[in-house]
């Protein structure tokens, strides 16, 4: 299996983007980095920004429907540019940027797959999932099936999805804010919680929302002018620069596949995780219920895939850009040959061969800014599975008042922002690379499979929702933990047992098999009434027809 030193830094700041054999060295192992003054006043610029920004919001944030949902008033333009922030984060960023710079086009493979989730959202899931939804994707699983079991094995699904990411964030942004701004990583862990909760608590999804847009827009405009920047170097001529890459490599193997994915295996498991978790991630899932209507989410979807399709674009010409401008320049090089901080800094670098100390600033502010959105929103999607899912829809039966209902919500916030911080310290010396990858097959195995099953097979019932979810839970982390990232670099066995680092293709499979399988021998009376309410379902699921509408503020 290929391993790249000094890349599970980035790796860990968004589970999806990297697979847990390419993750890299020991996160407690990062290097401090002299205090960054640039970065740390942007930084403060943009946090002034956003506490403003919760201020309004915490004036609108009356009920659940606008904790959960913002009111379901997001346009779907502001929505997907909040989506786009959502992905576009410090590891897509930093992470893929780094790849490029080490491995050549290769790295590429995560911008594509994870562009390729995007058409799956947009003809077959945003518009059903909108309209059969309220504030959660356990709305939608349970819609037809028994509420109480189903809607807690989605809570519970969502949790675990949500914790890993939150580990992997916390640990991430920790050793990254040690890299940029010279702070140390408690300071960073309670400075990171800490504005989390807030945007959380006091704003709601109104808050996280406008926290992405303008970390979208920040970080968009810095990616922009950076890949101008560097074109200008090459007279506007990509060729000039890849052969510039080319020549500082002193081996065209760059621009060819191979140098990191050796086996096909491996790499289209890593391509199923990729294109199924992104419709599986409950974070994600609830942005489609902020928007007025069906249409508004297919814009949105539409909107998202645009931004992170150009995003990635530029990923390239900053990746490539840095082989060209950075490689070779000793002012960025620790030894005369690897860069200061490690392939993570590819970026940053270039920003200041590019811009100077100002844009270095500036970039390294955006790069703290992306932790901050990805959390908040990972938190609200917490907050939701604890306050709705479990506590009014299972413990209350679906009989909680709406003021305690929005009571828990912010109790829950509060509590998994202070797990979030723990977590971040217990970990702090842990290679947790095998997060990334558990991640996002959790989310492909055993959420992605339920959602596309529940609004589309009428065959689908609650026995076969809750232990087909649960063979692909559990295969998810099984796999995971008999393969190469904790079998042998973790628990030190010379051999994996599971000889692949990523195991979405078999866990999705084992998902869709199992949930198959449970469903078509279920002859129970339930079992009858759930395949018969289909038709119901399917009419509201395309017509939105007693679907949710936006509050009026």
């Amino acid at each position: 299996m290929p391993h790249l030193p000094r890349l599970g830094l980035a790796a860990l700041l968004l589970a999806p983007s990297l697979p847990v054999w390419a993750a890299g060295a020991d996160l407690g192992q990062a290097a401090k980095q002299a205090t960054n003054w640039h970065a740390i006043l942007m930084f403060v610029a943009f946090v002034l920004l956003t506490l403003g920004i919760t201020w309004w919001a915490s004036k609108r944030t009356r009920s659940a429907a606008d904790f959960y949902t913002a009111g379901g008033g997001i346009s779907g333009f502001q929505n997907g540019l909040a989506i786009a922030g959502d992905f576009m984060s410090a590891a897509s960023f930093l992470g893929v940027t780094a790849l490029l710079y080490g491995t050549g086009m290769d790295g590429m493979v995560y911008a594509v797959g994870v562009v390729v989730g995007w058409p799956l959202m947009l003809f077959l899931i945003a518009e059903p999932l909108r309209n059969l939804g309220k504030y959660t994707f356990a709305d939608v699983v349970a819609y037809r099936l028994a509420k109480v079991p189903v809607r807690t094995y989605a809570a519970f699904s969502s949790l675990t999805v949500v914790v890993f990411y939150l580990i992997a964030q916390m640990v991430g942004a920790g050793q990254l804010i040690k890299l940029l701004f010279g702070m140390d990583y408690l300071y960073a862990l309670f400075l990171v919680g800490g504005l989390m909760m807030v945007y959380v608590v006091f704003g709601g999804m109104a808050a996280t929302t406008w926290v992405q847009i303008i970390k979208a827009v920040l970080l968009l405009s810095g990616a922009t002018f950076m890949a101008g920047a560097v074109l200008a170097r090459f007279g506007f001529s990509p060729e000039a620069m890849f052969a510039k890459a080319v020549q500082v490599k002193g081996s065209a193997a760059i621009m060819s596949p191979g140098l990191l994915f050796k086996d096909p295996i491996d790499t289209i498991s890593l391509a199923v995780a990729l294109a199924f978790g992104t419709a599986g991630l409950p974070h994600i899932l609830m942005r489609f219920f902020t928007v007025p209507d069906a249409r508004e989410a297919r814009k949105s979807v539409f909107y998202a895939t645009a931004f992170i399709g150009f995003f990635y674009v530029l990923a390239v010409v900053i990746g490539i850009g840095a082989i060209a401008l950075v490689a070779t320049d000793p002012a960025y090089l620790a030894d005369g040959k690897a860069l200061k901080g490690g392939g993570n800094m590819a970026a940053v670098w270039l920003a200041h061969a590019v811009g100077g100390d100002l844009f270095l600033g500036f970039i390294s502010a955006v790069a703290f800014a992306t932790i901050l959105a990805v959390v908040a929103g990972l938190t609200l999607a917490g907050a939701s599975a604890i306050s709705h899912d479990l506590y009014a829809n299972v413990f209350a039966r679906g009989r909680a008042k709406e003021e305690t209902e929005l009571r828990i919500s912010r109790l829950s916030s509060l509590g998994l922002g202070i797990v979030a911080i723990i977590l971040g310290v217990l970990f702090e010396k842990q290679n947790i690379a095998y997060l990334a990858g558990l991640t996002l097959a959790i989310a492909a195995s055993a959420n992605f499979p339920l959602l596309l099953l529940s609004m589309l097979w009428p065959g689908l019932t609650s026995r076969g929702a809750i232990l087909g979810g649960s063979v692909g839970l559990v295969s998810a982390v099984v796999l995971t933990v008999l393969g190469p990232a904790v079998w042998k670099a973790v628990l030190g066995y010379p051999q994996p047992i599971f000889p692949w680092g990523n195991p979405a293709l078999f866990s999705v499979a084992a998902g869709f098999a199992a949930t198959w399988a449970f469903s078509v021998t279920d002859r129970s009376e339930r079992a009858a009434r759930e395949r018969a309410d289909f038709d119901a379902q399917f009419v509201r699921s395309q017509t939105g027809l007693g679907a949710e509408g936006a509050s009026a503020h």
